[in-house]
């Protein structure tokens, strides 16, 4: 079994799989969590601690306040109001948080590079590739030829997911075991899932709500 890898854990369901998923191939996965000012970060950093516990994974949060303070974006604290509707609407690309990924994955290359950790694995998928360019296989293979040179660990960025749908994800996560109910995805951050925002209309296709295989509660 390879040694330690370093994950960038949100909370939710992808990268809850990934954490799944990592610890049957590293000896150790190291999470990091960020905290970036969305609406939704108390629910999700929560369900990312609890995720790190049960998988037996150092956990770390890391306060971004000034993505925040100087970007727009309607899933920050400080944007409009979150769009309703599929990730296929135009209204969607407000929901982008520029160069989010990019900034996440620097710090934690630089935090495998201290830690001598060759491996920082992403949870990146078919599905957020049209909206969130960071999530692309173009870019994530530019931030792993970048991490290569930039280290003397060689740390490489690891996107094992980018090609799958979020439906193909969702069934890798129950071939593991993986509870989707220890995850969180609703841009709105309620005490509910809203059921209507891109991210609630994503997790309830991939689940299967409408035949019932959900196990998510949602108010709509």
């Amino acid at each position: 079994m390879p040694g330690e890898a370093v994950i960038l854990l949100s909370g939710g369901m992808d990268s809850g799989v990934l954490l799944a998923w990592a610890s049957r191939r590293y000896r150790k996965v190291h999470a990091l969590s960020f905290d970036y000012g969305s609406k939704h970060a108390a629910k999700e950093l929560a369900m990312a601690e609890d995720l790190a516990l049960a998988y037996h994974a150092p956990f770390i949060k890391v306060d971004l306040p000034f993505m925040n303070e100087l970007f727009s974006s309607s899933l920050l604290q400080s944007g409009d109001a979150i769009p309703e509707g599929s990730y296929a609407q135009v209204n969607m690309l407000s929901t982008v948080v520029p160069f989010r990924n990019g900034i996440m994955l620097s710090i934690s290359i630089g935090y495998a590079e201290n830690l001598k950790i060759d491996t920082v694995l992403i949870a990146a998928h078919a599905g957020d590739h049209p909206v969130y360019p960071d999530c692309r296989r173009s870019f994530m293979d530019a931030m792993d030829q970048a991490a290569s040179l930039g280290t003397y660990a060689g740390v490489r960025v690891k996107a094992p997911f980018v090609d799958l749908t979020k439906e193909a994800l969702a069934q890798l996560g129950r071939s593991l075991g993986f509870d989707f109910a220890r995850t969180w995805s609703c841009y709105k951050g309620g005490e509910m899932h809203c059921g209507l925002c891109a991210t609630c209309v994503e997790r309830k296709a991939a689940l299967g709500f409408a035949q019932g295989l959900d196990p998510t509660r949602y108010l709509a």
